[in-house]
């Protein structure tokens, strides 16, 4: 079966979540371009979006179709080659919205998992749930005849568990997209042990057609993304404890924060990134970890103090930020969650004294100033070099922290989750938007 052939039928489960629908759209996107070429002109095209909630999936048909729509203007010079000599087709709006319907078209929405016995590939994005997972890939697999391949977007449970789980006999890999699927530029693409050479060569074909970039991981718990920023949790969480002989536990929470974002250079904070993930999330992801990695202790009772109370952050539906550890108003942390009082300490009442405690520092460059700089590697080893020097409680607790960074960054390499140093660095640089890789040790 040909890559265009394997795409005519095509499920995808969880797809009305923030992964899900990123995922659907993606794929929509890429069955519409085949199914337009001349050649497939009048071959059937079935993308079927399965999920729990009928109301959720009706939301996500609205999201399409505004994605849709977007990137469509975007590609407008293209389409208009693809629908050449289309009567009726000439104005750019008619091109635009003839193309968000023929992708909108291939989507079917439904509650019904026997809806995927017919597909020969199937995408799955729902929660990280092990024993979920393999059920629902062991019922597919065995009512479905076409032996599909099976596509999944777990960031931390090892593909070849999921593959022996449900038999499904080397017709698994992972393809763990980033968050969100529709802009984020990271694939880790993972094989189990008896990953089908042909799955991880189409694998590859449709990551490449996505524009994707492309890290393979070995098939550790966590890969390289999660292997990373699991364990930058555990060693915040460790320094938080380490403070509190003289900070409160909210002021321990702000520092560490303003050191990961501010010091380190990072487009946000660790605690702030904890929320965006979710904090259940990063806690099941943790637990995981634990689970296959019997050699390293990977778990957090901060993260389940905080759960216990309620504390969950992730996303609403349109993308904004829910409290968290971190309280957020127009998308800006304003307060610190103290379990202690199970109340929010505003930022305002401990910012001045915290920052006192820290002490002096080289002003460091802007995130966003780094990132889009030609000059980067300049600009960081100069403010690292002042870094370096500088002997404030702040400085100190960064440098351990860039340190810390690396240190994991090279356990990545020599246990075997990544192929090589490069590959930790194009994660963290592409997948979580750091200005620098873990390996570049700006501080040496």
């Amino acid at each position: 079966m040909s890559y265009e052939e394997r795409l005519q039928h095509v499920s995808i489960l969880g797809a009305a979540g923030k992964m899900g629908s990123g995922i659907l759209l993606l794929t929509a996107m890429e069955m519409a371009d085949i199914s337009l070429k001349p050649e497939n002109k009048g071959k059937p095209y079935v993308l079927n979006a399965i999920d729990v909630s009928d109301e959720a999936l009706a939301g996500v048909i609205k999201y399409l179709k505004a994605q849709v729509l977007k990137l469509a203007e975007k590609k407008v010079v293209g389409l208009r080659k693809v629908y050449a000599g289309h009567a009726g087709l000439i104005d750019n709006d008619e091109i635009i919205n003839q193309y968000v319907f023929d992708v909108i078209s291939l989507v079917r929405t439904t509650t019904r998992l026997e809806s995927a016995y017919d597909s020969f590939m199937i995408f799955e994005a729902i929660k990280e749930d092990p024993a979920l997972k393999i059920s629902l890939f062991s019922k597919i697999a065995s009512n479905n005849p076409h032996q599909p391949w099976f596509f999944t977007n777990t960031s931390s449970i090892p593909i070849t568990k999921l593959d022996e789980g449900a038999a499904l006999k080397g017709c698994i890999i992972g393809f763990h997209f980033y968050n969100p699927p529709a802009i984020q530029k990271l694939v880790e693409i993972i094989k189990a042990e008896q990953t089908l050479p042909e799955v991880e060569e189409f694998a590859r074909t449709y990551a490449k057609n996505l524009r994707k970039v492309i890290v393979p991981s070995h098939d550790v718990a966590g890969f390289i993304g999660n292997g990373h920023f699991m364990r930058d949790i555990l060693y915040a969480n460790s320094a938080v404890d380490k403070l509190s002989p003289e900070f409160s536990y909210t002021e321990a929470v702000y520092a560490m924060n303003k050191i990961t974002q501010d010091y380190l250079v990072r487009p946000m904070g660790i605690f702030q990134l904890i929320d965006y993930v979710g904090v259940d999330v990063c806690s099941f992801i943790l637990s995981v970890m634990d689970h296959h990695l019997k050699e390293e202790k990977l778990h957090s009772p901060l993260l389940d103090k905080l759960l216990s109370q309620g504390v969950k952050g992730g996303q609403f539906s349109d993308g904004s930020q829910k409290d968290g550890i971190l309280k957020y108003e127009k998308g800006r942390p304003v307060a610190i969650y103290d379990p202690g009082t199970k109340t929010y300490v505003a930022i305002s009442e401990l910012q001045s004294k915290v920052d006192q405690k820290l002490g002096t520092m080289p002003i460091p460059p802007p995130w966003k100033v780094v990132v889009g700089s030609k000059a980067k590697n300049e600009l960081l080893r100069d403010y690292f070099s002042q870094l370096k020097n500088e002997a404030s409680l702040g400085a100190a607790l960064a440098k351990a922290y860039v340190l810390n960074s690396h240190a994991i960054g090279q356990q990545l390499v020599s246990s075997g989750v990544a192929m090589n140093e490069n590959d930790v660095n194009t994660v963290l640089l592409t997948g979580f938007f750091h200005a620098y890789g873990p390996i570049n040790n700006y501080l040496a």
